[in-house]
């Protein structure tokens, strides 16, 4: 489970990554959409998900005793 989470949490961080590219391109550009705009915060929010469960991992796993 824990290696498709980081697999998945990579993946989200390259998504997120180039929404914020498009961001930037699309302010250089003019007035974005309002769909541009907010196009990082799917990839960032599901990015704090997979994240936080990869931090508390190693505390979990502490406390199994494994």
């Amino acid at each position: 489970m824990s290696l498709w989470v980081r697999q998945i949490h990579r993946w989200l961080s390259i998504a997120f990554t180039a929404t914020v590219v498009a961001n930037f391109a699309a302010m250089g550009l003019g007035e974005p959409p309002a769909w541009v705009v907010y196009a990082p915060l799917l990839p960032l929010f599901l990015l704090l998900f997979t994240g936080l469960y990869m931090f508390v991992l190693p505390y979990a796993a502490g406390r199994r005793g494994g």
